[in-house]
């Protein structure tokens, strides 16, 4: 294997690649990234048996191969060369590595125990780089991290003709976005399943700076229990695979109110800072305490025998004065999830779970669902 590239493309190529990689491979190879040269075009991938990374780059081929070589310093030494073409060879079990004056020669590990990446499903539809990848993390923040408790640890991705709903929940809080999107074949069955929450995050993320896109999911068997997602990143196509999660999501939608009986319109960024100044007293996992009464929230967070912080604003509210507490983190994940200068919260009472939602007229279609801390008394 012999080529020359382009030093920013290659750095690009490899750190994006590098995303799959393991800390802690199951197989020595899976270390590795894989370099694999065909004709004019370089692919390079990362695979940890549960997720997958593909980018393809164009380069002037000398030879064609294949190579796996360490992804982590790999990536190091691509972002660390001088800006000059680079080229590499593979000459025996050695790869070299040169740019300018700079030199660099790895060992590669056999290509031929590197497992064959899952295959691409077939296209579902296509959705816009950046309301995917704002939707994909107003959901993710509830995730649970729990690994004991699969079906918290995933999102929740429900197609139904144009629209795409996307949940998530660690059953202190619950995150439900839903967006518009354009399939493949709008008369498809609708579609339900469980992506990993990291990894869904991270695909979402690494895409943004596409401007479309494609979701693959199988609809002919090929590829099974595999969802893809695709698009073009500074200019190279990129592919990313995960498994789907084989767990049962709660049934959420039956956790979502109906009605409320009070309503506060508050100002997100002067909320935030409100929550984190009363928060600096709270021991770890401690609430906040938040007293809504017409024209204002009072907040207070603390004890006698500790530190105690009070701190009051201006808001609007309608309904009977109602005192609730919070979590700060998942308060504060939730407010900083909105894309909107106000938030409404709905109440039903003090100790059921209160809806946060944006601004009226924000465009924006994101419920997030936090239950109350239980108060003393």
């Amino acid at each position: 294997m012999k080529f020359r590239v382009e030093r920013d493309a290659l750095a690009d190529a490899v750190t994006w690649a590098a995303r799959s990689l393991s800390t802690r491979p199951t197989l020595p190879v899976l270390a590795g990234l894989l370099l694999t040269v065909q004709d004019d075009l370089l692919t390079v991938s990362g695979f940890d048996l549960e997720a997958s990374t593909e980018v393809d780059v164009p380069v002037s081929s000398g030879e064609s191969g294949r190579a796996d070589v360490s992804g982590r310093l790999l990536v190091e030494i691509t972002k660390a060369l001088p800006p000059h073409p680079v080229d590499i060879a593979v000459d025996g079990t050695k790869l070299s590595i040169a740019a300018g004056s700079s030199r660099f020669t790895l060992p590669t590990m056999p290509v031929e125990d590197y497992p064959q990446l899952p295959a691409m499903p077939s296209t579902a539809g296509t959705v816009a780089s950046s309301d995917f990848a704002a939707a994909v993390g107003q959901v993710a923040i509830a995730a649970g991290k729990d690994d004991t408790l699969p079906m918290l640890t995933g999102v929740r991705l429900e197609i139904e003709g144009d629209r795409v709903t996307l949940a998530a929940t660690d059953r202190y809080r619950l995150a439900v976005r839903e967006l518009t999107w354009t399939p493949q074949n709008p008369a498809a069955a609708s579609v339900q399943v469980l992506v990993p929450a990291r990894t869904l995050a991270d695909a979402a993320k690494s895409l943004s700076d596409a401007d479309t896109i494609t979701i693959s999911l199988s609809s002919t068997g090929v590829g099974e229990g595999i969802i893809g997602f695709s698009g073009v990143t500074k200019g190279h196509p990129s592919r990313a695979t995960t498994r789907l999660l084989d767990a049962t999501f709660p049934q959420y939608r039956s956790l979502l109110p109906s009605e409320s009986s009070a309503t506060a319109e508050v100002p997100v960024a002067g909320l935030v800072e409100s929550v984190r100044r009363v928060a600096l007293v709270a021991e770890r996992h401690a609430p906040v305490r938040l007293e809504f009464v017409e024209g204002g929230v009072g907040l207070s967070a603390g004890g006698e025998d500790e530190g105690r912080a009070e701190e009051q604003l201006e808001i609007t509210f309608d309904g009977d004065p109602i005192t609730t507490a919070f979590n700060p983190q998942y308060l504060l994940e939730g407010l900083g999830a909105l894309s909107s200068p106000s938030a409404r919260l709905q109440f039903t009472s003090s100790n059921k779970p209160v809806v946060l939602k944006p601004e009226a007229g924000s465009g924006v279609d994101y419920t997030y669902l936090i239950m109350p801390v239980r108060l003393p008394g």
